[in-house]
């Protein structure tokens, strides 16, 4: 297609996305959104890495990344007044809508850049394109493959979330057939990679390079850290710690602000040394600290620089992971190859992000009803435990009332089970 019309494609669902989230009544609408707002957004980062690497040797590829996330250390301060007045103006709903307006616009710098240089490029005859059929198409991006393997993914994930919104939990006899049908799909894929897929999207050969496979691996697992902790982050500081939706905004945005910065920094020390392996070993050592840190500093009774320190750890720790796992595995194979490996570890980062939203999503809807009945005692009625844990329109009680320090109570998770451990 192009780098140009490609851009074009995921800014379009950026814009879907909101649309559908700004103008939802329902969670289920609003799910529906989020799903095109991940689509925009994966393919976003996918193209700026694949641009920012055409233009950078791989010395100064990490360096480069890295600033390209400037603006992120500024941004979000701007945004917690932003999202405070949005709150308490002109409405949620436009909070999220402005942003159909504001991304294409934006982006609109970048893509006609891209397009006049393609343009250009054609005229001269550096580049040809020829017409292919949609079956060749369809070849070219080993549709068989992204079925098999998102799809299998998704019917697995799917119902570890949804079995404890039904009535009969996992004897729901859907969600065996869903699991069974993942569990085909994903044992199926490396052989259809291997033997049917002419231009296979994950290659086998790839993972025979072992810094592929650990780049891979790697990513994954702190991308899947990370969306295990941070899911429903945002919910439990307004909610348990009654921060404001500026300071939420503050909190939330720590981590990735620290992310940032030393991504950066860590793109100029790999630069200077040349070295990224012991880089990436110490990143995983000061990540795993903050974990640590998290178990007891992250709780309803912690102090707010508690839990600000445990934010900046751990994006210290992420930031320099994250931009030393790509540029290794881009040098392992072919420049022709790179926009593939780059998709490659951006798709393994998003999969790790699905598979610890989900962690978090059984967690939350498999306690979230119980921990309401258990603290809100005789208070706790069917509408009002469905209208605290389901609705994206409802309403917490006071501040400083017993119903709301029992709500508080339940959405930390781990004083919920101490509660349970200290009566039995």
């Amino acid at each position: 297609m192009g780098r140009g019309q490609t851009y074009m494609m995921t800014i379009s669902f950026y814009v879907l996305s909101y649309i559908l989230m700004a103008s939802a009544k329902t969670i289920n609408t609003y799910a529906a959104g989020y799903i095109f707002y991940v689509m925009g957004q994966s393919g976003t980062n996918i193209m700026n890495d694949i641009i920012i690497s055409d233009i950078s040797n791989a010395r100064w590829r990490g360096f480069a990344i890295g600033v390209s996330f400037t603006p992120y250390l500024v941004t979000p301060w701007i945004a917690g007044f932003i999202a405070d007045s949005v709150v308490s103006g002109i409405g949620w709903r436009w909070g999220i809508g402005m942003f159909a307006i504001l991304m294409p616009f934006g982006a609109s710098f970048i893509i006609t850049t891209l397009l006049y240089y393609q343009i250009r490029a054609k005229k001269i005859g550096f580049v040809t394109r020829q017409s292919i059929s949609v079956y060749e198409f369809c070849s070219q991006i080993d549709l068989g493959g992204v079925v098999l393997f998102s799809g299998g993914f998704a019917m697995i994930l799917v119902p570890l979330t949804l079995a404890a919104t039904t009535t009969s939990k996992w004897k729901t006899p859907y969600l065996d057939a869903l699991l069974v049908i993942g569990t085909i799909m994903l044992i199926a894929f490396p052989f259809h990679e291997r033997m049917v897929s002419r231009h296979p999207f994950m290659p086998p050969s790839y993972f025979k390079n072992s810094t592929i496979s650990l780049c891979l691996f790697l990513i994954a697992t702190d991308s899947l850290g990370f969306s295990c902790t941070h899911t429903y982050l945002y919910t439990w500081v307004t909610v348990a710690r009654n921060f404001s939706a500026r300071n939420a905004t503050f909190y939330n945005a720590t981590n990735g602000v620290m992310q940032c910065l030393m991504a950066i920094i860590a793109g100029v020390f790999m630069m200077w040394t040349r070295r990224y392996k012991w880089l990436v070993i110490v990143g995983a050592v000061i990540r795993l600290i903050g974990y640590g840190v998290m178990v007891r500093l992250r709780g309803a009774s912690n102090s707010h620089f508690e839990l600000f320190f445990v934010q900046v750890i751990q994006g210290i720790g992420s930031g320099i992971m994250q931009t030393n796992l790509l540029v290794p595995a881009q040098i392992s194979v072919p420049h022709a190859q790179m926009p593939q490996i780059t998709a490659l570890v951006v798709c393994f980062s998003f999969l790790g992000s699905s598979v610890g939203a989900c962690i978090a999503g059984g967690i939350y809807t498999n306690t979230i009803g119980e921990a309401l009945k258990h603290h809100l005692g005789d208070e706790a009625t069917p509408a009002l435990i469905n209208s605290l844990s389901n609705s994206i329109q409802g309403v917490a009680p006071d501040w400083g009332s017993p119903e709301r320090i029992a709500v508080n109570l339940a959405v930390s998770f781990l004083k919920f089970h101490l509660a349970d451990i200290e009566n039995s």
